[in-house]
């Protein structure tokens, strides 16, 4: 009888395991930099290295093989759901911002905003 009392028990245990209590609230666990559009929409080629730190935080991983080399990560999840990532990589020559890579790409948008204010502005000059 103390064997069956146990087997059912852990049973039950097993079986309930599965269930979600209705209006937990589950936290949402950020970790790294935020990386948003808009601050890949600041950087332009030719910047210092502090001109970029001041737009994008310092660094998460700076390589310590490449010291021309900076590492911008980003996650986020919340409860069981499942997670996003994010990645960032910022390449520097001469302590100038030349190039980055990752999830993010320069939004068209602002390139064409510049275009049409510098021919807008060029119209008015003559």
């Amino acid at each position: 009888m103390h064997k069956f009392l146990v087997l059912l028990l852990s049973f039950l245990i097993v079986s309930c395991s599965g269930l979600q209590f209705p209006g937990v609230y589950k936290i949402t666990v950020e970790q790294g930099n935020i990386i948003t559009q808009e601050m890949v929409d600041q950087l332009k080629p030719g910047m210092s290295r502090e001109q970029v730190e001041y737009i994008m935080g310092r660094a998460l991983i700076k390589d310590s093989f490449n010291g021309d080399r900076w590492d911008y990560l980003y996650s986020s999840k919340k409860g069981d759901e499942e997670g996003e990532q994010h990645r960032l990589t910022i390449f520097f020559e001469n302590d100038l911002l030349t190039s980055f890579s990752g999830d993010f790409t320069p939004s068209e948008t602002i390139d064409e905003e510049t275009t049409e204010d510098e021919a807008s502005d060029d119209k008015s000059a003559t």
